[in-house]
């Protein structure tokens, strides 16, 4: 049985979530793919650094701007208005708490109105309502190929769920389609 086809790039003008391990993969991904500024907000507690050495397969660093927030609730109004403004295309926030169904909703009228792409890095199992797609994106442990991730949509609100083997290519920087390790 052939797979649907994979949703990706994310449809502009809403908001998507995405949880795993390879999350921070996708981001990157999602980032390459539709080119242009990306903003990454987080909380100013998280100790992790992005290294501008580790993207640059993905994205040139100078497009990524990074932005540190006191609280989950500046994250959100910061990512609300990047979102509304329309300067950069893709925002990347990083959640650590549910996001309520009023704050969610805000952020898909703030794509809207921006054409912009948001994206939620949250933890696994804490999926808001008003997200457009859900995604796990986690590595697949195979001797013969390091970069082989599996992305499972879990959650679509305008189409089908479905899990798909998928790639890094440097060269083209993009994401490609595989077969499933050892098969």
């Amino acid at each position: 049985m052939t797979p649907p086809s994979m949703p990706f790039p994310l449809s502009r003008g809403r908001a998507h979530e995405v949880c795993g391990a390879a999350a921070f993969s996708f981001a990157f991904g999602l980032a390459a793919r539709l080119g242009g500024q990306s903003l990454w907000i987080r909380e100013s507690w998280e100790t992790g650094k992005i290294n501008p050495d580790g993207i640059a397969d993905f994205i040139d660093p100078a497009d990524l701007l990074l932005c540190h927030a006191d609280s989950q609730r500046e994250v959100l109004a910061v990512a609300e208005e990047a979102l509304r403004s329309g300067a950069v295309t893709l925002v990347v926030m990083t959640l650590s708490k549910p996001l309520g169904l009023t704050e969610g909703r805000r952020l898909q009228l703030a794509a809207r109105d921006g054409n912009a792409v948001g994206l939620a890095l949250i933890p696994e199992g804490m999926g808001s309502n008003a997200a457009e797609t859900r995604w796990r994106c986690d590595p697949v442990f195979d001797s013969r190929d390091s970069t082989l991730l599996k992305w499972e949509l879990i959650k679509n609100k305008s189409g089908t769920l479905g899990v798909w083997y998928v790639r890094w290519d440097a060269a083209s920087r993009r994401f490609a389609m595989v077969s499933p390790a050892g098969k």
